[in-house]
């Protein structure tokens, strides 16, 4: 039985993700020398120098070449290795897709590839740089796991699991500061949705950055006498269905949010249960099929409409339809 902690406030973690990411990867190089850190020339921009610096051995940097990094990671894997790709979202989702699916799912190869700066949280990086469709494609590919860590503590438990697990993992993960949910001392397991709220009138599932937007919109919901039920849906593929299912029977209504474009993404996995096993009225908080912009991470949050405003407005329309 997991165990959850939720922190009193959402605010910023003492030390971003790419450090938590990169202390958890030690930990695990420290115990099991299969670990392996594979790159594509983001060494220091994922925080990755301590791991390298500690095992040049098992670090292999491929330079600005994705596809090639995976490939390799794929090489490893055949050798017994447990390796981990890492780079920005789009360049190991996009340019790398064939090799993850070919080299990777299809071989049925062991490689953990993370995927950093997901969505609005490329921020100056542009639209080049902020993938909005990431976990979808990678939630395509047959027998790839597809996780989204929500904070420090979340990763930090979920590594030692991924590790532990054979087969082709993507990992989104944000590269800088990430707010705070967890409180040390909180368990997760990968395919369960984690339950933040209860509520009777309406659910709100959400993943990653807007689980944090979820949980103040059911805090403002509240105040209007609406009680909001909150998942935190972490784990995109195994989805945990019967969570969804629970949901749908039990408070009538869905509401999905994520830093993601609203095609192909949580909503629509969702939706998908949904439709099979209990239909319900579902509106979905994301990114509305388009490309991304340069600026900061409180204009694009805005701007894209991934605010706890936006999922409350959402509850209002979703329960208008509810019978």
């Amino acid at each position: 039985m997991d165990q959850v902690i939720l922190a009193k406030e959402n605010g910023n973690d003492v030390s971003d993700m790419r450090t938590a990411y990169c202390e958890a990867m030690v930990e695990l190089a420290e115990k099991d020398s299969r670990i392996v850190a594979v790159d594509a020339d983001l060494m220091s921009a994922m925080g990755m120098k301590p791991f390298a610096k500690q095992f040049p051995e098992r670090t292999v940097d491929c330079g600005i070449q994705e596809a090639n990094m995976i490939g390799v990671a794929c090489g490893l894997s055949v050798w017994g290795k447990i390796p981990f790709a890492h780079t920005f979202g789009p360049f190991c989702t996009r340019r790398a897709c064939d090799q993850i699916f070919m080299s990777g799912a299809y071989n049925k190869a062991n490689v953990k590839v993370v995927g950093s700066d997901p969505g609005i949280t490329a921020a100056y990086n542009g639209g080049t740089h902020m993938p909005f469709e990431d976990m979808g494609i990678m939630r395509g590919i047959p027998t790839m796991t597809v996780v989204e860590p929500t904070d420090i503590v979340m990763l930090k438990n979920l590594m030692p699991q991924i590790a532990d697990t054979y087969g082709m993992f993507y990992m989104r993960l944000v590269r800088k500061g990430v707010r705070k949910v967890y409180e040390p001392g909180s368990t997760f397991t990968i395919g369960k949705a984690v339950h933040l709220r209860e509520g009777k009138d309406v659910t709100i599932i959400a993943s990653g950055y807007c689980v944090a937007e979820a949980i103040s919109a059911a805090k403002i919901l509240q105040e209007q006498g609406i009680s909001a039920r909150v998942l935190n849906m972490f784990t995109w593929k195994p989805l945990d269905e019967q969570a969804v299912i629970e949901a749908a029977a039990e408070t009538g209504a869905i509401v999905t949010a994520e830093n993601h474009n609203v095609i192909n993404g949580l909503g629509s996995a969702v939706s998908e249960v949904l439709a099979k096993h209990n239909p319900a009225p579902v509106e979905m908080v994301g990114v509305q099929d388009e490309f991304g912009e340069v600026g900061p991470v409180d204009y694009l949050r805005e701007r894209f409409g991934l605010t706890d405003e936006n999922i409350a407005a959402a509850v209002h329309r979703v329960l208008q339809r509810k019978h």
